[in-house]
């Protein structure tokens, strides 16, 4: 294990809905979630504490969230507002290291081993920060510390909301072991389900299966099974992590079942997908298509390029798009979602020089 490093994930305590408990004092105390409206067939972004005591979270369909909680409110999202606030929260981070990744909005690593105000405690570390963002946001935050990203990650779920949980190096394997399945950073609840039935309920369960076994059932993701049980994760936490994908989408107030339904959303989609792209300043390889039906099943379908995707012919987009489409099941079901994303990005790909030339696709 790594046992030098010393690494804090900080989670922010329901993000979203907390800004907005923030900001308008008649939402404190109430069972709030921020996303789309029952009557527009919204689905849930977030839910504040109160509103979680009801049983709902985040994804879950606005309709179900109000059949759990008749006098929930609901707030739509202010993405400029939480994109603003958790650059105030960066900035708190970078006080003490530049060795910050953010994984979303309201989530980062930190690697402290080393850090500008030469602390030794990581956990102190972690209690400073926490009380910045208390005194100068008027938020909570949660915070893990241990000696890798899966421990500290595993541990700042510990005792949220506004919680900081250490696991210390001698720790960490007992820790580990008792672990239940479905706690594992990484886990979903499908694989959890299907290792309950093969078996393995906690850390010690998984730890009794070979690396080779744990591959031939779970496939390459065994190779990490194994070593997280172990307490070995070797990931070092990368302030410049690169784009994996941009993508846009969209959610209808009523299910869409004809083709020029069809055509008319995936040229807005691929109207918003093509601003982000030239914002971005990149290009990509793979274009995929995402369905949602009316019946809340999800699919995609993607399609890889020898060369970038010519964003500035959204047409020629929206016919790889549309034949994408044809190979789901849009003639039997209604669909209430689609998305287009491209991924295989130019950032991720090594450039042999910085004079290369960006190769474009024309799509037709």
């Amino acid at each position: 294990m790594s046992e030098n490093r010393k690494i804090i994930h900080v989670d922010m305590d329901a993000f979203f809905a907390s800004v907005e408990q923030r900001d308008f004092p008649q939402y404190r105390g109430q069972a709030l979630v921020v996303g789309g409206s029952p009557d527009q067939r919204g689905v849930v972004a977030a839910a504040s504490y109160e509103a979680r005591k009801f049983g709902i979270f985040s994804a879950m369909p606005a309709r179900t969230a109000l059949q759990k909680c008749p006098n929930l409110i609901f707030v739509r999202p202010r993405f400029d507002v939480y994109r603003e606030v958790s650059e105030q929260i960066r900035e708190i981070f970078h006080r003490y290291t530049d060795l910050v990744e953010p994984l979303s909005l309201d989530e980062a690593y930190l690697d402290v081993t080393v850090n500008k105000k030469e602390m030794a405690s990581a956990t102190l570390i972690a209690r400073e920060i926490k009380g910045f963002i208390r005194s100068e946001l008027n938020l909570t935050a949660s915070a893990g510390i241990s000696i890798n990203k899966f421990l500290a990650k595993t541990a700042s779920a510990v005792n949220k909301p506004d919680g900081l949980h250490l696991i210390a190096p001698d720790q960490a394997i007992a820790f580990i072991e008792s672990l239940p399945i479905e706690k594992f950073y990484g886990i979903g609840n499908v694989t959890a389900q299907k290792m309950r039935q093969a078996g393995v309920f906690n850390g010690a369960d998984l730890k009794g299966w070979s690396e080779v076994d744990l591959v031939r059932k779970f496939g390459k993701v065994g190779h990490f099974y194994y070593n997280i049980v172990r307490g070995i994760d070797l990931r070092p936490v990368e302030p410049n992590r690169v784009r994996k994908s941009i993508g846009a989408e969209e959610s209808f107030a009523h299910d869409l079942s004809d083709r020029h339904a069809y055509i008319s959303a995936l040229e807005e989609i691929g109207a918003t997908l093509k601003r982000r792209i030239e914002k971005s300043e990149t290009s990509g390889r793979t274009l995929t298509l995402k369905v949602k039906y009316g019946d809340y099943q999800q699919v995609t379908r993607s399609k890889t390029f020898a060369e970038s995707v010519a964003v500035d012919n959204m047409s020629a987009v929206v016919k790889v798009a549309m034949e994408l489409l044809d190979t789901t099941e849009v003639e039997t079901k209604n669909v209430r979602l689609l998305g287009l994303s491209l991924s295989n990005l130019d950032c991720e790909r090594d450039l042999e020089n910085s004079d290369a030339v960006q190769l474009v696709l024309e799509l037709n």
